[in-house]
C-alpha cells in the first residue's frame, strides 16, 4: 500500500480485515438460503461463522488503530482509513445481527417467497463485494477505487428494488395475516439493510478519494 507508506504488517492486518468482511457477506448469502431450505444445522454452522468473521475484524480494526497510532504513521490520513475500517465493520455486524434474528424468532415464510429472499440476498451480496473490491483499490491507488463504485450503487438500487417488490408482493398476498406480513417485511428489510451499509462505506470511499486527488 505505497500510498499510505504502512508497514507490511499494517498492509497485511489490513487486507485480512477486508476479507472477513467479505467472507461474511459469502456466508450471510448462504445463511439465509440454508434458512429457507430448512437446513436448520448448516444456518446455525453458517450463524457461528459469521459470528467468528465479525469478532475476527473487530480485532483486525483495534490493531490497525494501535498500529497507526503507536508508529505514528499517515497522521493526515489516519482519521479516514480509521472511519473507513469501523464502517467497514458494521456490515458484517449488520449481516450478523440479521441472522441472529432469524435464529431467535424463526419467521415462517411461506415456499412461494423463498426465490424472492435468495434474490434478494445475493443482490446484497454482490453489493458488498464491489465496496469490498473498491476499498483494496483505495488503498493501492485512490483514483482506481471509483471503477467499482458505480457497481455498489448499481446492486444497492437493486436490493432496494427487490425488497420494495418483495415487500409490496408480502402485503397483497392473501394468504398472511398482517402479523405474518410484518413479520416477514422485518426480515426483508433486515437483509436489504446490509446493502444499506455497503452503499455508505461506498459514499465515503468517493469523498476520501477525491481529497486525496486535491
Amino acid at each position: 500500500m505505497p500510498i499510505f507508506r504502512t508497514t507490511r504488517i499494517i498492509e497485511s492486518q489490513i487486507e485480512e480485515f477486508l476479507d472477513a468482511i467479505n467472507e461474511g457477506a459469502l456466508v450471510f448469502r448462504d445463511a439465509v438460503a440454508s434458512y429457507l431450505e430448512g437446513r436448520d444445522e448448516d444456518f446455525s454452522a453458517k450463524l457461528a461463522i459469521v459470528e467468528d468473521l465479525e469478532t475476527r475484524a473487530d480485532r483486525l480494526s483495534r490493531d490497525v488503530e494501535a498500529s497507526l497510532y503507536s508508529q505514528s504513521l499517515i497522521p493526515e490520513h489516519r482519521g479516514d482509513v480509521l472511519a473507513l475500517l469501523e464502517h467497514s465493520d458494521d456490515i458484517i455486524d449488520r449481516a450478523k445481527t440479521c441472522l441472529q434474528r432469524f435464529d431467535v424468532e424463526r419467521p415462517q415464510i411461506p415456499a412461494v417467497w423463498h426465490d424472492a429472499y435468495r434474490r434478494l440476498a445475493e443482490t446484497v451480496f454482490r453489493c458488498v463485494e464491489a465496496v469490498i473490491m473498491a476499498a483494496r483499490r483505495f488503498f493501492r491507488d485512490p483514483a482506481a477505487a471509483s471503477d467499482f463504485l458505480y457497481q455498489v450503487h448499481h446492486y444497492e438500487g437493486e436490493a432496494d428494488q427487490l425488497g420494495l417488490d418483495l415487500r409490496r408482493g408480502i402485503f397483497a398476498d392473501p394468504g398472511l395475516d398482517l402479523a405474518q406480513r410484518q413479520h416477514l417485511r422485518y426480515f426483508a428489510e433486515g437483509i436489504d439493510r446490509v446493502a444499506d451499509m455497503a452503499e455508505g462505506v461506498a459514499d465515503r470511499l468517493a469523498i476520501y478519494s477525491i481529497k486525496r486527488r486535491m
